[in-house]
């Protein structure tokens, strides 16, 4: 729960404290509870923001909680639930009602086999998907946080690396990633089958390291025990080490970029207005900087930042 949507609950408990029924509206409206009419999602009000548990999702959650706050909504939060394995079933027995998720993930979830790669083919599919569920999605932001080819400035640089494909022209080199990298799609199979690199042995060496694109792999990358990582696109490495992003034209690599998954009945015009100014103005750089102040030297809270990112964006007024 938000110290303001705080400060309004135990407010109004305690100017009711004269009457059972003014305290028994208190007690039934707790957001948190799964049950019970008063104060409830269907009167399109109000809404309680999960998360995942890493900052990012946290960062995203107080962006949309703090900026419907400001438009009036009643809102509360209920930040690192853990994986979609509890986040969904979370959004359907009411314990939150509203989560930045990530398109292409959330796709894979209903649909293990899916074949959409594109930021517009997952969006056109995912209605269908997640409406199974009385689930539905908003728009989609230009953000995104997915896997990514990436090496140092200076190695691009002198190979004239920008695309994938590019790579033919670094072989023999080594790629750090997590294990399972070795037998994903997008992974070593996809980098020789869609992009032609590493088709005989010994051109490409896998390296495995288990901190999916973090300190370690990144350090990996810098130093040269590597030379190509697989790191996500919001890491903030990525601009305070200098690295290069290569494109990925074939999209390989299935789209992820951040969007709304609500329950249908919070639905209002009001809160897809509000919602989607978000994603209109959200960008990859954009995460990256809130991932650095957070997860960085400044340590700044994900309110803090997520309130700050608003305000200059023109969503929130201070």
């Amino acid at each position: 729960m938000t110290s303001r949507a705080r400060k309004t609950w135990l407010t109004a408990c305690l100017l009711a404290v004269s009457t059972t029924v003014a305290l028994t509206g208190c007690a039934t409206s707790d957001p948190t509870s799964s049950g019970g009419e008063s104060g409830g999602a269907a009167d399109g009000d109000a809404i309680i923001v999960g998360s995942f548990a890493f900052p990012e999702s946290e960062i995203l959650g107080e962006i949309y909680a703090q900026a419907l706050e400001g438009e009036g909504f009643d809102v509360t939060t209920k930040f690192n639930i853990g994986p979609r394995q509890q986040t969904i079933p979370a959004l359907q027995d009411g314990s939150i009602n509203l989560i930045p998720e990530y398109n292409g993930n959330l796709l894979a979830y209903y649909d293990t086999e899916y074949a959409e790669r594109t930021t517009e083919d997952v969006d056109a599919a995912l209605p269908d998907a997640v409406g199974a569920d009385d689930l539905q999605v908003l728009d989609s932001a230009e953000a995104e946080d997915k896997d990514a080819y990436v090496v140092t400035k200076e190695t691009a640089d002198d190979n004239n690396l920008k695309a994938i494909g590019d790579l033919k022209a670094l072989e023999p080199f080594s790629l750090a990633s997590n294990p399972q990298f070795g037998e994903l799609g997008y992974g070593i199979p996809g980098l020789r089958d869609v992009y032609g690199v590493g088709t005989e042995a010994g051109q490409v060496t896998f390296v495995p390291y288990e901190d999916f694109g973090g300190p370690d792999t990144v350090q990996a990358l810098v130093d040269g025990t590597v030379q190509v990582a697989d790191i996500y696109t919001t890491s903030p490495a990525i601009k305070s080490e200098d690295l290069v992003v290569l494109d990925d034209p074939e999209n390989m690599i299935s789209a992820q970029n951040v969007i709304p998954l609500l329950s249908k009945d919070i639905y209002t015009d009001k809160l897809a207005e509000v919602l989607n100014g978000i994603s209109a103005k959200l960008t990859t750089d954009d995460l990256i900087e809130l991932r650095d102040r957070v997860e960085g030297d400044e340590k700044a809270s994900a309110a803090t930042a997520a309130e700050e990112w608003l305000t200059a964006a023109g969503l929130l007024d201070k």
